[in-house]
């Protein structure tokens, strides 16, 4: 990891410096995911954009913390940890599945309470904050939950069939299922910043209908793109997504 950010670090992390980029990208995972999801992205962004990265209390190298299994402490957190690190240039928020709801939450706490505006929030693999659906695999048993992940994708086989490894992922996994399975929209303010959606043509959790209702959660431009592939999409597509990013943000690259 590329040295320490001025902030509390156990919330942000940075993989390759790029101290002269114009835009700053703060990445949020999935349910279960880490960080380290963002790596590719943030090589391919590099030095053009500096990509930041959460990292989620309770695993890694923060599992001595007590995990968080709401959306809004979840958002706490990461607003804590962010407004220190506010600045002169543009922040863009891009969150995938679980993420993109805490990026649009942090979203809406950036513009309507700290007086930051993101320029840009670019979501993935999540249906839009007003499309419900009950869903309570936070409930499941741990064999359940595993099955659960496998059909997912995203996650090495090879550690859904270590024992000793699922006693170590599968309670962050539920704190964060529970998280946005408790999810409900709050009515009020939206973003004013352009959003762009991308979804897998073939996400079993996401519909493109539901996708495209994104649009009711900006009062600015909504795009939506959809690509090949399932749930985990963006692994598959790393540097078409990278050339998209580069075009939102920086239009000059394109």
């Amino acid at each position: 990891m590329s040295p320490a950010l001025a902030t509390d670090s156990r919330w942000i992390r940075r993989f390759h410096l790029a101290a002269d980029a114009p835009v700053r990208l703060l990445c949020l995972p999935h349910a279960g995911g880490a960080a380290g999801f963002w790596f590719p992205l943030s090589a391919a962004l590099a030095p053009a954009v500096e990509t930041l990265a959460v990292q989620y209390p309770g695993r890694q190298d923060r599992r001595a913390e007590p995990g968080l299994d709401s959306v809004g402490a979840l958002t706490d957190g990461i607003v804590r940890a962010l407004v220190p690190l506010l600045d002169d240039r543009p922040l863009a928020l891009f969150g995938h599945s679980m993420g993109a709801v805490l990026a649009y939450e942090t979203a809406r706490r950036l513009e309507h309470e700290a007086g930051a505006p993101p320029a840009a929030l670019i979501v993935s693999g999540r249906r839009a904050p007003c499309r419900v659906r009950e869903e309570n695999a936070h409930l499941k048993s741990d064999r359940e939950l595993a099955a659960e992940l496998r059909e997912l994708g995203g996650t090495d086989p090879g550690l859904l069939d270590d024992p000793d490894v699922l006693r170590l992922l599968l309670p962050g996994v539920r704190r964060d299922y529970r998280a946005i399975e408790t999810y409900r929209h709050r009515p009020g303010r939206e973003p004013g910043c352009p959003v762009t959606v991308l979804t897998g043509a073939d996400d079993p959790r996401v519909t493109v209908a539901e996708a495209d209702d994104w649009k009711r959660h900006t009062t600015g431009r909504c795009t939506l793109e959809v690509f090949p592939g399932g749930h985990f999409f963006l692994g598959e597509h790393t540097a078409g997504i990278a050339r998209l990013v580069l075009g939102r943000l920086l239009p000059s690259a394109r």
